[in-house]
């Protein structure tokens, strides 16, 4: 079995949703990490460092504000703080967001991917980490699972400029024998999520009485990963995953949106002392968006075989936590009287 020793690392987009859940995981008593912890973030709009408040004063962590498609500027880093193992979060992530604009997503996800690759074909002894999803295989009919030999059918310019990450990550480990991983993870959820996607969406237009967007009739299915689960499973993989693989992480949990938005209501409704009522009304159906896939579920039965890893948090147990930490950053930023887009913040 790999055992690799992770003296000092790079975050890539570390201030950002799972990132900074990995940083945190990193740094939290549950893991003996003793080097250095450099996150490399450009604070776009999902970034944000209030979400590593917990532990910005450690004397470990470290904060260096630049963009990934810098030429030289990851290099530098890498140098400046001795980093042996880079792991790659980085990435324009938003579907929606890349219907409007996919030329942000083709700079970011594929020539910012790029500069990094090129930081290791240069400083080979990194080991170079790549996080990325499984909107690259496409849409999957009402059975079966992606796993890490499914096809690549990308159906938004989100999953294509991904899909196009991964390829060169695989394509420079193959040409340059480079120290690669690729892992593609299902839809994460939990606290500190920008309130753009699903999940913080729906909590946060309960709060505020706004109405409930859903596509279509809601039948899209996706399986959902607490964040923290996803955090354990990439330190794993880090440490012990074997170079030039790639290994799926699902959390075991497929639900439909119309079904989550459900259980989002009824928990919220519970939480507030709400009448349930009056947060169904919210729901509002709306056209279906270009390129739709229909259903996602992932077999990470290669992570449990190898490593004995699964996820740990029960669905609607991460689910209720994730809304009650919402309703109290609410609170507060309703207390402070600030806008409701500083939500996850």
């Amino acid at each position: 079995m790999i055992n690799r020793k992770i003296q000092n690392i790079l975050v890539t987009g570390g201030a950002g949703f799972i990132g900074s859940a990995f940083i945190r995981y990193l740094l939290s008593p549950a893991v003996n990490f003793s080097g250095v912890c450099v996150n490399l973030d450009a604070l776009t709009y999902a970034g944000n460092l209030e979400n590593l408040k917990s532990i910005q004063s450690d004397v470990r962590y470290v904060f260096e504000k630049g963009d990934i498609c810098q030429e030289n500027l990851a290099a530098t880093v890498c140098i400046k703080h001795k980093i042996d193992t880079i792991i790659h979060f980085a990435a324009q992530t938003h579907v929606d967001r890349s219907i409007d604009s996919p030329q942000a997503f083709l700079e970011t996800n594929i020539l910012g991917t790029f500069q990094l690759l090129e930081v290791v074909r240069k400083q080979p002894h990194i080991h170079f980490h790549h996080v990325s999803t499984d909107e690259v295989y496409g849409s999957l009919g009402p059975t079966g699972h992606f796993n890490e030999l499914s096809p690549y059918q990308p159906n938004s310019p989100y999953a294509a400029s991904k899909a196009a990450s991964d390829h060169f990550v695989r394509a420079y480990q193959n040409t340059y024998n480079l120290s690669t991983c690729i892992s593609n993870c299902s839809n994460n959820y939990g606290p500190y999520q920008y309130p753009e996607k699903l999940i913080p969406l729906v909590i946060s237009n309960c709060l505020a009485g706004k109405k409930i967007p859903v596509y279509g009739n809601g039948g899209q299915v996706r399986d959902w990963l607490y964040v923290e689960d996803h955090a354990k499973a990439l330190h794993l993989l880090l440490q012990n995953g074997r170079t030039g693989e790639t290994y799926a992480i699902g959390g075991n949990a497929q639900w439909s949106n119309i079904d989550l938005i459900g259980q989002i209501i009824a928990i919220s409704a519970e939480m507030t002392a709400t009448p349930i009522s009056d947060l169904q009304k919210l729901v509002t159906f709306v056209s279906d968006r270009p390129g739709h896939d229909v259903r996602y579920a992932i077999d990470h039965s290669k992570m449990s075989a190898e490593f004995g890893w699964q996820p740990h948090t029960l669905f609607l147990d991460g689910l209720r936590h994730t809304i009650a930490w919402y309703i109290n950053v609410y609170d507060r930023v309703q207390r402070a009287n600030l806008k409701i887009d500083v939500l996850a913040h």
